[in-house]
């Protein structure tokens, strides 16, 4: 006899289903498992061996295999101790073989017998219901699992004993509930922040175009409060947003008890990260941080400390919108949509532009320690923002009396007027919606945020001027966009555009 159960396997966000095929058969006593497993599921023989006796039930003497189809997919992670246990179990005589067919099982078995959390079961079970098929997994994924739908079938037990009795009829399992994380304490407020109004500005428009962001000033000035305060001016996640966001940390295995995220993502690695880390990698491609941060906020302090290639290797993913992890047999690709929020000293010392405190290497440092940002990346990057050292007579001054409410009241209008426009564009041919200016692109950019006449006349000596290249032209468009959206006109004007190119510098080298 051989038992059948369902599972998954994972590349990238994307599910494979895994057929697994359980068989007794006379010989030699042994337990195999085939079918590219990887060293964690080679192991789970152990694991279920320890889970079946902790219930009582001892492994027939025969030969069991386990083969895990496809068999040229290769099988990572701890998830398919719980489909091997129920094929065991199945081709027992301890569970009706029918039943278990109508469910797709992940989780890792604990020595006792309890089901203890893994990752990707929110990918699973929207897989699952696609392929109208109920899920079993651990109690602690459960509240992750129900977020799939309500007409989705979810068993979550805490042990292995807990399912038998359900299917024996001897106990019944309740549904799972939907949960979502809660919010530990309020965001930074942009009232701490005093001086660097046009620091503030900057921080506005990017938070409501969603548009790439650098800040450069001497140590103290405040940069890494600013950017630590975006957060607070974003529009919380939508439903489709929060579902795609968790399911990347899903498959990461960063969902907190299985509740789904409420708040746009904020990332901040240090310098020290490796390139697995930062785009995505490792022995099982797992998402890196420019993924962890889709639809929010990837921010790197001191900029050009970072490595050089972990550096170049952002080029693509923020033109993308993807990031792309690279196999010898196949390709993972997970979304990595984010807001890049950079911040820098213009000069290794930091104090290029104080006489009495900078090195005596200015200003020839200045132009070594900024040339480690290549200009292809600089130019990726649509605001550039001095930020200056805040004078002791600012910091003597009382609180400002705007804060991040009022700033994030007007960044959710202009949100919502992009929204609204965009909706009625449609996807692009790719399939990929537009939600903001700084995702507009080609045609549809120039559809709806092509400046007046005398804009139009002044981007184009500007971009004679700066040498702005074809990139750095149309960036300067989707400022202008979000500046005219914040401003509630129609049209991006002249004064809009004057404004996006006082955002733009010269980059480094030049």
């Amino acid at each position: 006899m051989v038992a059948r159960v369902n599972t998954v396997a994972f590349q990238g966000i994307e599910v494979l289903g895994i057929d697994v095929q359980v068989q007794m058969s006379g010989g030699i006593v042994a337990f195999t498992v085939v079918g590219l497993p990887d060293k964690a599921v080679g192991e789970s023989r152990e694991r279920v061996r320890a889970a079946l006796h902790a219930l009582g039930l001892a492994l027939p003497a025969k030969r069991i295999t386990v083969n895990l189809a496809p068999a040229d997919v290769l099988k990572e992670g701890s998830h398919f101790d719980l489909p091997i246990a129920l094929g065991l179990l199945t081709v027992m005589g301890v569970l009706p073989d029918a039943e278990i067919a109508r469910y797709v099982a992940l989780g890792e078995l604990a020595l006792d017998g309890a089901l203890t959390p893994v990752a990707g079961v929110l990918p699973a079970a929207i897989d699952a219901l696609a392929n109208d098929r109920g899920l079993i997994c651990p109690a602690a994924c459960g509240g992750e699992a129900a977020w799939a739908g309500p007409d989705l079938d979810v068993l979550a037990p805490a042990n292995l004993l807990a399912l038998i009795n359900h299917f024996k009829g001897t106990q019944v399992l309740t549904p799972p509930k939907p949960r979502m994380q809660e919010q530990d304490a309020p965001p930074p407020d942009l009232r701490d922040v005093k001086g660097n109004e046009t620091a503030k500005r900057a921080l506005e428009v990017a938070a409501a175009g969603s548009h790439n962001l650098l800040m450069i000033g001497p140590p103290g000035s405040g940069k890494s409060m600013l950017a630590a305060r975006l957060p607070g001016l974003l529009p919380p996640l939508d439903p489709a947003e929060a579902l795609e966001v968790s399911m990347i940390h899903s498959v990461g295995g960063l969902l907190e008890d299985g509740r789904l995220l409420r708040q746009r993502p904020y990332r901040a690695p240090h310098q020290s990260a490796s390139l697995p880390a930062l785009v995505g990698g490792g022995t099982r491609a797992k998402p890196g941080e420019i993924s962890l941060a889709h639809q929010g906020v990837l921010f790197l302090d001191e900029l050009p400390e970072f490595p050089r290639a972990l550096l170049e290797a952002l080029r693509q993913p923020l033109e993308t919108g993807k990031a792309v992890v690279s196999r010898a047999n196949h390709h993972v690709t997970y979304p990595a949509r984010v807001q890049l929020v950079a911040a820098m000293n213009p000069c290794r010392c930091g104090h290029l532009d104080d006489a009495s405190l900078a090195c005596a290497r200015a200003p020839k440092c200045a132009a070594d320690y900024q040339s480690k940002i290549s200009g292809p990346l600089f130019d990726r990057i649509d605001l550039h923002i001095d930020v200056p050292a805040v004078s002791p007579a600012d910091l003597s001054l009382p609180p400002p009396a705007e804060g991040s409410a009022a700033i994030a009241a007007r960044v959710a209008v202009a949100r919502a007027i992009q929204a609204e426009r965009y909706g009625g564009f449609g996807p692009y041919p790719a399939g990929r919606a537009v939600r903001t200016n700084a995702e507009a692109d080609g045609e549809l950019l120039e559809k709806v945020a092509s400046p007046d006449a005398p804009g139009r006349a002044l981007l184009t000596e500007a971009a004679e001027r700066l040498k702005l290249s074809a990139r750095g032209y149309h960036r300067v468009m989707r400022v202008g966009r979000t500046l005219a959206d914040l401003d509630g006109v129609e049209g991006v004007r002249r004064r809009h555009i004057a404004e996006a190119l006082s955002y733009r510098r010269i980059a480094p080298g030049r």
